[in-house]
């Protein structure tokens, strides 16, 4: 069955953590489309001053600010591998705002000429958001593939990365909820090939009125 799309198709972009969902974003962020990245709207939700920061702030303390006032990311993440507790408590004050910020960046496209937009959603599915999008892009990698690329990236050891992939969804789990998966198990040419291949299907969809995808 062949639907009308709306007038902006919306496309989330999820998977684990070191899949290379920001790589993917910025190739169609470089090929026109438009990208709103979560990890912008979280900072932006727990900047100073905001309803997530003091609430953060009341319930952990100034332990987990920076001396400039912002919190301190690489705390906050051994909270997250180390108490499931303090992680359901962080999520409850920072997943609220992340969402409606994006609900606002999504509203703006509306009123704007882009024909799609790609969110970038690490917990897309953990939140339940999937049913806010008319395309769910996976991007996946082989878990020891990942755990050398969050080492290089985020500078931390090889534990500390299992430990991060160890609160999250498996991998496997997320691809079979996809609508379209991106392989992300070679170099970065040949992804960026499989990207382009995706951008191609979204001129089809939009020019069309049509959403039917074969991964």
């Amino acid at each position: 069955m062949v639907e009308t799309i709306k007038k902006v198709f919306k496309v989330a972009v999820t998977g684990g953590a070191g899949s290379g969902k920001s790589f993917v974003c910025r190739r169609l962020e470089a090929l026109g489309v438009k990208i709103i990245s979560s990890d912008t709207l979280a900072r932006e939700a727990v900047a100073p001053g905001s309803t997530a920061h003091e609430k953060i702030l009341k319930h952990f303390g100034a332990k987990v600010l920076l001396s400039n006032g912002t919190l301190n990311r690489q705390m906050l993440r051994h909270i997250i591998v180390n108490d499931s507790a303090a992680r359901r408590s962080l999520e409850q004050f920072i997943h609220p705002e992340i969402s409606r910020l994006m609900q606002q960046k999504m509203a703006q496209t509306e009123q704007q000429d882009d024909r799609v937009v790609v969110v970038e959603v690490p917990l897309l599915f953990e939140l339940g958001m999937e049913e806010q999008f008319d395309l769910v892009v996976v991007v996946s990698a082989p878990r020891k593939l990942r755990v050398k690329r969050l080492m290089g990236r985020d500078n931390v050891s090889r534990d500390q990365a299992e430990e991060l992939l160890n609160v999250q969804m498996p991998d496997q789990e997320k691809v079979e909820r996809a609508g379209f998966v991106l392989s992300n198990h070679g170099s970065k040419e040949e992804l960026i090939k499989s990207v382009d291949r995706l951008y191609k299907k979204f001129l089809k969809i939009t020019q069309k009125g049509s959403k039917v995808l074969d991964s």
